[in-house]
């Protein structure tokens, strides 16, 4: 086996060390119920899109473990959801200062297994650190409310109850903050969490069960709280086809959440989806360059273009369409690609060869379809890129109609189009794509803000002025509309979602009268 310790990359920037720390071997067992480790089915082998190497494997989750899984979370739950939330947000606040004190090793590793930037690898476990500061504020501010009956004598109130085993399906772009803004919720709300994370990314979902395992057993608490599994696409079905799992979060691409979404309707259960983005930034004419370059740069090459908020579209006014093409296209000569763990660099690879082949497809497609190439991309070679997952990112002046604009491509590629006229011209532009994420306005203008911000604006769930459309924080809520899938995690009120709503109506008096006047005389 090639391990992690034979890589020169890897024992440059103190690999071994990290995965030692985060409890990370050669074999792993890929399922769990907490402390509990067991795996019976085929092995994955997890890959650095970074320099090529085998960082370790994860035996998946067979259908007799998934089962012994759901045994364990169904059967912990109802000793979870009996611990005051106050308690529950504590095991939490634990969690988060743990997470603290390893935010170097597991940023490495979701850098070195994932291919996103160092700095972007220690962002995201900050994510995760900051969605358990959130959850342990709210686990003392679950409130319902009191509603005025109309019935003399009596009170009408509403509660909120855990709603069981939370199903949590993840995508490799964001291997641990996504799954934390799910747990760090749900837990709170008494929930208990089975994680299927990204077979192209398992080991992270090992690294943050080790993590949970450890304070979960520190706190006396039964096992099944936190468990995870592992596999492709078979194991996602046992989550998303299991009547005993009434919430499903899944995020991932379009395609994927049509899948989900049916399979849990057809049971009644409720999803959370965040899916696919085409995010596009409008530029107007009084848009400030010094904000507008680093925005959408960083919007459309970090992470490799591979977050579902990357910018994928341009929309320049025609009166600055040529100065701000120019800023963008020289701003994207000095980017560096190579090793994300090296900070000096911006940008990392693809996640893997089939993503590289995507991304070489999409810019055939745009050019025949009469797009010019502005930046040409294409696959770098030589030493440093012996993965073959490093690409260039692209600019391609587009029209939005062209069908592969119309879709997104998980990879650096930017379209650049025009606008002419008002900004409500520019609007119509963005709001015409099926996806509905992110999106963002470079403007001065209160007046073109205001609009792109009102009921006639942005038809996307998160919608920005004079910043890019990537980088949320966990205050707010995060999701979209259209084939975005409707979801919303983090922050705001996206704790209801975890709970069941429970309206109660309460009779102190002496006399039974019905509602609405109604008159029941015996």
């Amino acid at each position: 086996m090639s391990t992690i310790t034979q890589s020169s990359v890897a024992e440059q920037f103190g690999m071994k060390e990290a995965l030692q720390l985060l409890g990370i071997k050669e074999l792993n067992e890929g399922t769990s119920t907490g402390s509990e480790w067991f795996s019976n089915g085929e092995i994955i082998e997890s890959y650095s899109p970074v320099d090529g190497q085998l960082i370790g494997k994860v035996k998946a989750t067979t259908a007799e473990d998934y089962e012994r899984v759901m045994q364990k979370a169904t059967e912990a739950f109802k000793t979870f959801r009996a611990m005051p939330a106050p308690q529950r947000g504590e095991i939490v606040r634990q969690f988060g200062n743990k997470l603290r004190e390893l935010k170097e090793p597991l940023g490495k590793l979701v850098s070195y297994e994932m291919g996103k930037s160092l700095q972007e690898g220690y962002g995201e476990v900050q994510e995760m650190i900051d969605i358990c500061d959130f959850a342990v504020g709210l686990s003392r501010q679950l409130n319902g409310q009191v509603i005025p009956s109309e019935r003399p004598g009596h009170v009408m109130r509403e509660q909120w109850h855990p709603i069981g085993v939370v199903g949590i399906i993840s995508a490799f772009n964001f291997p641990v903050a996504v799954w934390s803004w799910n747990t760090a919720l749900a837990w709170i709300c008494g929930d208990v969490c089975v994680w299927k994370a990204s077979e192209k990314a398992p080991l992270c979902s090992v690294a943050c069960q080790n993590i949970i395992a450890d304070i979960l057993k520190a706190n006396g608490l039964p096992e099944g709280i936190s468990c995870i599994v592992n596999g492709d696409y078979r194991v996602g079905e046992m989550i998303t086809t299991d009547t005993r799992i009434p919430l499903v979060s899944a995020t991932g691409s379009t395609r994927m959440g049509r899948i989900v979404g049916a399979k849990v309707a057809e049971r009644f259960g409720k999803s959370l989806l965040e899916l696919g983005g085409n995010n596009a930034i409008i530029i107007t004419p009084t848009a400030d360059l010094k904000v507008v370059v680093p925005g959408a740069v960083f919007g459309a090459v970090g992470t490799c273009g591979q977050r579902c908020t990357s910018t994928r579209r341009l929309i320049i006014h025609e009166s600055v369409y040529d100065t701000v093409r120019d800023a963008i296209v020289g701003a994207y000569k000095q980017i560096k690609i190579g090793n994300p763990l090296d900070e000096k660099n911006h940008v990392g690879p693809l996640i893997d060869k089939d993503a590289v082949n995507t991304y070489l497809a999409a810019i055939e497609k745009a050019k025949a379809e009469g797009g010019k190439v502005l930046v040409e991309g294409g696959v770098l070679e030589g030493e440093g890129y012996e993965s073959g997952c490093y690409v260039k990112p692209a600019i391609i002046e587009a029209e939005n109609h062209f069908e592969i604009v119309q879709h997104e491509t998980f990879a650096p590629i930017l379209y650049l189009m025009k606008y002419s006229g008002e900004v409500e011209n520019a609007i119509e532009i963005q709001n015409g794509v099926a996806q509905g994420l992110s999106s963002s306005i470079m403007t001065n203008s209160m007046k073109e803000a205001e609009k792109f911000l009102s009921f006639a604006g942005s038809d996307c769930g998160i919608a920005n002025v004079n910043i890019g459309t990537s980088g949320a924080e966990i205050g707010g809520a995060f999701g979209g509309e259209k084939e975005t899938g409707g979801g919303r995690e983090s922050g705001s009120d996206a704790w209801k979602v975890y709970m069941r709503r429970q309206t109660n109506t309460v009779n102190y008096s002496d006399q039974l009268p019905l509602a609405q006047g109604i008159k029941f005389d015996l």
